[in-house]
């Protein structure tokens, strides 16, 4: 309902005006040249208080009251100038030629003017002690502030349009704005004659006619729950709130605050900006949903949504700061400050806000046969619907093209239904990549999906598959190719067992003329030797696996005997009864390897065993074993040794080689 407005005083330029024209009141802190583009920065406030946008120069205002600053960034966001000495900065206007920013100081009660080339401040307009002047809106050729006046918000303004500054205080209707905190404003350059404005303490939204001689009270309503921030359609007609409830950003007629339009955002609305071209972003204080929501003018539902990542330590995302949005004024960006659990501030820059964002689905056989049609299906959806004949491109990648080749483009149906047809020329892994390239209201998309398309079949083997070699023997592996599209090339791969190097190339070429093609490896150690060939367009990938031993080395001896000599065709070592022969092994060492030792004696005809027992390895490989003093009832017999590696754990200790057993040694006692 219309109330009655409350004399205006006026404050002449000696009594409370105060214009200083010095840059020394305002510190500055410049940056270098800006940089490449960033979608987030994190940026050093401690609080926030206003977003302003200067389109003409691409920088971004952001007020900082705790801190007493404003910081200034560039369009990507990093920070460009630090403007320091305004002890509760608050609310920011830009001048209609953007050659300056206004800023509303609660400390010393002034509002100053800052150049935006040069950031250095260009006039200071002391307002004669009000309390609490933190907003600013311009309308009508004039600066509004708000400020808080005994026990009621109330509404000044500054005219800087004559040869003195001329401030007029309460201008508000009478306890229209009761509570502590200065009221919020709504305007619009497009709309000079229409002011918007929101008592946040008892909610009730005025709207005023600008006229030359001041604000007359339009229309002034409780409309919201909590309120927190508005902002009117470049039109004039519409005022749309952002209030912690109801859970969305209503728009009410500024002719008698009727409902007009509800957008829905969703949980604590606490942010709203109109673009020029009439397009709203609703901000919202959300730790498990979208922050930012977009909507064309009129339409309830959202065109875009953003969702801010989790920064922090707790569970939820970050969130956007209250009243921390704002539209560049070509409507290509929006500015929006978020801050984490950790109290960490961001600004980000959200790339064409005002674009439905398009999602492509493809659906294609997961198997096809190569050479014959397949049909691919799929469908293009968004917020804002993608109008029937609309093109899509359609690209095929495949071994033949594995950069791409373009296909015939496809047309949507109703819905955003599109199909198309195709025969593979390559088997393999065959992708359809179907692309739109947005437009005026829609941003670019794609969407692919994968074919397994066949190939035929191919003969690979590999020789020497489960033989033995004595250690250390270079051994030739061949691998046999059969009949192939065009690639004739095969890789030949071994893995040494316990090296550590893993599966490493020894050959890689083309086959010769029969599909041979060998690798050398030297049978240092059980191996696993691998063929392989990656297949081509029309030949399908294959690979065969050959297992190969490579004995361990032994090497014996008896040592500590009086001489040698011959019993029959066989050499003996012979030993005094009294005597402590030693049995010497050398072996290939392996960490924790053992020997065993094998010990027989030639009884009543024949080699009888005397018993077996493994005995460690130094790190180089060697065994000594004391054999002991063979006593008189040796006396005249004959014994053998051996010393084995027999492979596994449970017995030399590690399976990287062949069991081997080493030659007898023959030992003879005597007296």
């Amino acid at each position: 309902m219309v109330r009655r407005q409350k004399h205006r005083r006026t404050v002449t330029t000696a009594t409370a005006l105060a214009v200083l024209f010095s840059s020394a009141a305002l510190s500055v802190t410049a940056a270098g040249p800006a940089a490449a583009a960033d979608t987030s920065k994190v940026l050093s406030l401690k609080s926030t208080g206003d977003v302003l946008v200067d389109g003409v120069h691409q920088r971004v205002y952001i007020s900082d009251p705790k801190a007493g600053r404003i910081v200034v960034t560039d369009y990507a966001a990093t920070v460009v100038a630090t403007l320091t000495g305004l002890s509760g900065v608050n609310g920011l206007e830009l001048s209609a030629d953007s050659g300056l920013v206004y800023a509303a100081v609660t400390g010393g009660s002034r509002i100053v003017a800052v150049d935006t080339q040069t950031y250095a401040q260009s006039a200071s307009y002391a307002l004669g002690g009000l309390d609490g002047v933190s907003t600013l809106a311009q309308a009508g050729g004039r600066l509004w502030f708000g400020y808080k006046e005994e026990h009621t918000g109330a509404i000044g303004s500054l005219d800087l349009s004559g040869p003195e500054p001329v401030v007029q205080l309460s201008q508000q209707s009478s306890d229209t704005y009761s509570g502590s905190i200065a009221p919020e404003f709504g305007s619009d350059p497009a709309a000079p004659g229409v002011l918007a404005v929101g008592a946040l303490e008892s909610n009730v939204v005025s709207v005023y006619d600008v006229t030359d001689s001041g604000l007359t009270l339009r229309v002034s309503e409780s409309v919201a729950g909590n309120l927190q921030e508005l902002d009117i359609t470049p039109d004039g007609k519409e005022v749309i709130t952002a209030s912690g409830a109801p859970y969305v950003h209503p728009a009410f007629s500024t002719a008698d605050l009727s409902p007009v339009v509800t957008y829905q955002s969703s949980d604590y609305p606490n942010a709203v900006d109109v673009a020029p071209g009439g397009e709203v972003a609703g901000g919202t204080f959300s730790w498990y949903g979208p922050d930012v929501h977009i909507f064309s003018h009129g339409n309830p539902k959202t065109v875009r949504t953003f969702e801010f990542p989790n920064t922090g330590n707790s569970s939820g995302g970050d969130t956007l700061a209250s009243g921390a949005l704002a539209w560049a004024p070509d409507g290509s960006r929006i500015f929006a400050v978020s801050v984490n659990s950790q109290g960490v501030f961001s600004l980000r820059v959200l790339g064409d806000p005002a674009k439905s964002l398009p999602a492509i689905t493809v659906s294609a056989p997961s198997s096809a046969a190569r050479a014959k049609a397949l049909t691919v299906t799929g469908r293009i959806t968004a917020s804002v619907a993608v109008p029937a004949g609309t093109r899509l491109t359609v690209t095929r990648t495949d071994l033949e093209s594995p950069k791409g080749k373009a296909l015939p483009a496809v047309v949507t149906k109703a819905g955003g239904t599109f199909s198309f047809s195709d025969t593979p020329p390559a088997g393999g892994k065959v992708t359809y990549k179907v692309s739109y390239a947005g437009d005026a209201t829609h941003t670019s998309a794609s969407g692919s999906d994968t074919v397994a398309v066949s190939r035929s079949a191919v003969t690979l083997s590999l020789n020497n598959n489960k033989k033995v070699f004595p250690y250390g023997k270079p051994v030739a592996f061949t691998a046999s190719l059969g009949k192939t599209y065009k690639n004739r090339t095969v890789k030949i791969y071994a893995d040494r067992a316990g090296d550590g190097k893993g599966k490493y190339l020894i050959k890689s070429g083309t086959v010769n003329s029969k599909g041979k093609l060998s690798g050398n490896l030297n049978m240092f150690r059980d191996s696993s030797v691998y063929a392989v060939y990656d297949g081509d367009a029309r030949t399908a990938a294959k690979t065969v696996t050959v297992w190969a031993g490579g004995k361990a080395k032994v090497g014996t001896s008896i040592s500590r005997h009086y001489k040698t000599g011959k019993i029959g065709s066989t050499t003996y070592s012979y030993v005094h009864k009294t005597s402590q022969p030693y049995f010497n092994t050398t072996m290939n060492p392996y960490p924790g390897r053992k020997q065993r030792l094998d010990i027989q004696v030639y009884y009543q005809g024949s080699w009888r065993s005397g018993g077996s027992e493994y005995f460690k390895l130094s790190s180089s490989g060697k065994s000594v074993v004391n054999l002991g003093k063979p006593g008189a009832g040796s006396v005249g017999y004959k014994f053998r040794f051996r010393s084995a590696y027999v492979r596994g754990a449970d017995y030399s200790g590690d399976g990287v080689n062949s069991t081997v057993y080493g030659s007898w040694k023959y030992m003879y006692v005597t007296k």
